[in-house]
Protein backbone atom coordinates (compact mmCIF):
# COMPACT_ATOMS: atom_id res chain seq x y z
CA UNK A 1 0.00 0.00 0.00
CA UNK A 2 3.00 2.81 0.76
CA UNK A 3 4.88 1.71 -2.06
CA UNK A 4 1.60 2.24 -4.09
CA UNK A 5 1.08 5.43 -2.53
CA UNK A 6 5.10 6.42 -3.42
CA UNK A 7 4.36 5.59 -6.88
CA UNK A 8 1.57 8.22 -7.58
CA UNK A 9 3.54 10.69 -5.89
CA UNK A 10 6.09 10.11 -8.70
CA UNK A 11 3.30 9.44 -11.55
CA UNK A 12 1.05 12.63 -10.63
CA UNK A 13 4.19 15.05 -10.29
CA UNK A 14 5.56 13.59 -13.83
CA UNK A 15 1.77 14.10 -15.14
CA UNK A 16 1.78 17.88 -14.19
CA UNK A 17 5.20 18.41 -15.58
CA UNK A 18 4.05 17.05 -18.75
CA UNK A 19 0.96 19.10 -19.01
CA UNK A 20 3.21 22.45 -17.74
CA UNK A 21 5.76 21.87 -20.44
CA UNK A 22 3.26 22.32 -22.91
CA UNK A 23 1.43 25.01 -21.12
CA UNK A 24 3.91 26.99 -19.74
CA UNK A 25 6.70 26.83 -22.19
CA UNK A 26 5.79 30.16 -24.29
CA UNK A 27 5.25 32.57 -21.24
CA UNK A 28 8.54 31.55 -19.58
CA UNK A 29 10.48 31.79 -23.03
CA UNK A 30 8.33 35.31 -22.48
CA UNK A 31 9.89 35.74 -18.94
CA UNK A 32 13.48 35.10 -19.80
CA UNK A 33 13.28 37.59 -22.40
CA UNK A 34 11.92 40.13 -19.73
CA UNK A 35 14.74 38.92 -17.64
CA UNK A 36 17.80 39.34 -20.25
CA UNK A 37 16.22 42.87 -21.39
CA UNK A 38 16.50 44.15 -17.37
CA UNK A 39 20.05 43.07 -17.67
CA UNK A 40 21.50 43.85 -20.41
CA UNK A 41 19.73 47.41 -20.04
CA UNK A 42 21.22 47.77 -16.72
CA UNK A 43 18.21 46.77 -14.53
CA UNK A 44 17.88 44.27 -11.86
CA UNK A 45 16.26 41.31 -10.99
CA UNK A 46 14.46 41.04 -7.45
CA UNK A 47 13.65 37.98 -6.22
CA UNK A 48 10.66 37.90 -3.67
CA UNK A 49 7.95 35.35 -2.02
CA UNK A 50 6.68 34.51 1.43
CA UNK A 51 6.69 31.31 3.75
CA UNK A 52 8.83 28.38 2.51
CA UNK A 53 8.84 29.32 -1.41
CA UNK A 54 11.48 32.53 0.02
CA UNK A 55 13.85 29.42 -0.48
CA UNK A 56 12.93 29.35 -3.53
CA UNK A 57 13.23 33.35 -4.74
CA UNK A 58 16.48 32.88 -2.69
CA UNK A 59 17.34 29.94 -4.96
CA UNK A 60 16.91 31.79 -8.14
CA UNK A 61 18.17 35.11 -7.37
CA UNK A 62 21.59 32.65 -6.10
CA UNK A 63 21.57 30.85 -9.59
CA UNK A 64 21.53 34.21 -11.58
CA UNK A 65 23.78 36.26 -9.52
CA UNK A 66 26.08 33.14 -9.21
CA UNK A 67 25.69 30.47 -11.81
CA UNK A 68 23.56 28.13 -13.42
CA UNK A 69 25.40 25.55 -15.58
CA UNK A 70 27.75 27.61 -17.51
CA UNK A 71 30.17 29.83 -16.66
CA UNK A 72 28.91 33.26 -16.98
CA UNK A 73 29.85 36.90 -15.12
CA UNK A 74 27.49 37.17 -12.12
CA UNK A 75 23.74 39.06 -12.96
CA UNK A 76 22.66 41.72 -11.04
CA UNK A 77 19.93 39.92 -8.91
CA UNK A 78 18.73 39.25 -5.44
CA UNK A 79 16.07 37.73 -3.17
CA UNK A 80 13.89 40.35 -0.99
CA UNK A 81 12.73 37.25 0.85
CA UNK A 82 16.32 36.84 2.15
CA UNK A 83 15.79 40.64 3.75
CA UNK A 84 12.42 40.52 4.73
CA UNK A 85 13.23 36.99 6.75
CA UNK A 86 16.08 38.98 8.67
CA UNK A 87 14.26 41.94 9.78
CA UNK A 88 10.99 41.28 11.67
CA UNK A 89 7.54 42.85 10.40
CA UNK A 90 9.66 44.31 7.05
CA UNK A 91 6.96 43.35 4.05
CA UNK A 92 7.76 42.76 0.35
CA UNK A 93 6.05 46.28 -0.58
CA UNK A 94 8.31 48.55 1.53
CA UNK A 95 11.54 46.50 0.29
CA UNK A 96 10.34 47.34 -2.85
CA UNK A 97 10.13 50.95 -2.32
CA UNK A 98 13.23 50.94 -0.64
CA UNK A 99 15.26 49.07 -3.95
CA UNK A 100 13.23 48.97 -6.58
CA UNK A 101 14.19 51.23 -9.34
CA UNK A 102 12.10 51.87 -12.91
CA UNK A 103 13.51 48.74 -15.64
CA UNK A 104 13.83 46.61 -12.43
CA UNK A 105 11.83 43.12 -12.97
CA UNK A 106 10.14 41.39 -9.53
CA UNK A 107 10.07 37.51 -9.88
CA UNK A 108 7.13 36.45 -7.51
CA UNK A 109 7.11 33.03 -6.36
CA UNK A 110 3.70 31.92 -4.24
CA UNK A 111 2.60 28.25 -4.84
CA UNK A 112 -1.50 28.97 -3.73
CA UNK A 113 -1.56 32.62 -2.92
CA UNK A 114 -1.92 32.66 0.71
CA UNK A 115 -1.03 36.11 1.47
CA UNK A 116 -3.22 37.99 -0.88
CA UNK A 117 -3.23 41.47 0.72
CA UNK A 118 0.44 41.53 1.23
CA UNK A 119 0.78 40.66 -2.13
CA UNK A 120 -1.62 43.16 -3.32
CA UNK A 121 0.37 45.50 -1.86
CA UNK A 122 3.98 44.18 -3.02
CA UNK A 123 2.28 44.41 -6.88
CA UNK A 124 0.89 47.76 -6.37
CA UNK A 125 4.30 48.94 -4.83
CA UNK A 126 6.70 47.39 -7.91
CA UNK A 127 3.79 48.76 -10.36
CA UNK A 128 4.49 52.39 -8.69
CA UNK A 129 8.15 51.97 -9.14
CA UNK A 130 7.69 50.95 -12.73
CA UNK A 131 8.87 47.66 -12.30
CA UNK A 132 7.87 44.91 -14.81
CA UNK A 133 6.34 41.25 -12.94
CA UNK A 134 7.19 37.76 -13.66
CA UNK A 135 4.88 35.29 -11.14
CA UNK A 136 4.97 32.22 -10.70
CA UNK A 137 1.70 30.95 -9.17
CA UNK A 138 -0.13 27.94 -8.61
CA UNK A 139 -3.54 26.69 -7.74
CA UNK A 140 -6.97 26.08 -9.89
CA UNK A 141 -8.36 29.69 -10.12
CA UNK A 142 -6.22 32.68 -11.46
CA UNK A 143 -6.50 35.03 -8.26
CA UNK A 144 -4.18 37.51 -10.24
CA UNK A 145 -6.19 38.43 -12.78
CA UNK A 146 -6.93 42.28 -11.36
CA UNK A 147 -3.79 42.75 -9.56
CA UNK A 148 -1.25 41.88 -12.80
CA UNK A 149 -0.93 44.11 -15.90
CA UNK A 150 -0.81 43.57 -19.41
CA UNK A 151 2.82 43.91 -19.47
CA UNK A 152 3.51 41.45 -16.82
CA UNK A 153 4.07 37.49 -17.08
CA UNK A 154 1.90 35.00 -14.83
CA UNK A 155 3.23 31.62 -15.13
CA UNK A 156 0.40 29.52 -13.36
CA UNK A 157 1.14 26.23 -12.49
CA UNK A 158 -2.80 24.68 -12.61
CA UNK A 159 -2.72 22.07 -9.94
CA UNK A 160 -4.36 22.44 -6.58
CA UNK A 161 -2.03 20.55 -4.87
CA UNK A 162 0.98 22.31 -2.70
CA UNK A 163 3.80 20.10 -3.10
CA UNK A 164 3.25 19.46 -7.30
CA UNK A 165 2.54 23.26 -7.71
CA UNK A 166 6.48 23.52 -5.60
CA UNK A 167 7.82 20.99 -7.71
CA UNK A 168 6.58 22.49 -11.25
CA UNK A 169 7.73 25.57 -9.99
CA UNK A 170 11.38 24.21 -9.49
CA UNK A 171 11.28 23.07 -12.50
CA UNK A 172 10.25 26.42 -13.96
CA UNK A 173 13.04 28.34 -11.75
CA UNK A 174 15.72 25.87 -13.76
CA UNK A 175 14.10 26.26 -17.15
CA UNK A 176 14.05 30.33 -16.68
CA UNK A 177 17.66 30.18 -15.59
CA UNK A 178 18.83 28.39 -18.45
CA UNK A 179 16.68 30.08 -20.80
CA UNK A 180 18.42 33.22 -19.48
CA UNK A 181 21.92 32.23 -19.89
CA UNK A 182 20.95 30.14 -23.51
CA UNK A 183 20.09 34.03 -24.84
CA UNK A 184 23.55 35.51 -23.14
CA UNK A 185 26.35 32.65 -23.99
CA UNK A 186 24.44 30.36 -26.69
CA UNK A 187 24.42 26.75 -26.24
CA UNK A 188 27.17 24.83 -24.50
CA UNK A 189 26.95 21.86 -26.57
Amino acid sequence: MIEQRIQQQFFESADLLYQAAEQLARPLAMAAQMVVDAITGGNRILCAAQGLAALDADYLAARLAGRFEQERPGLAAWSLAAQARDAAGLDIARLLQAHGHPGDVLVMVEPLREQRDAWANAVAAAHAQEMSIIALTGGTTDEWRGLLQDTDIQIRVSHGREPRVVEAQRVLLHALADAVDLQLLGSDE
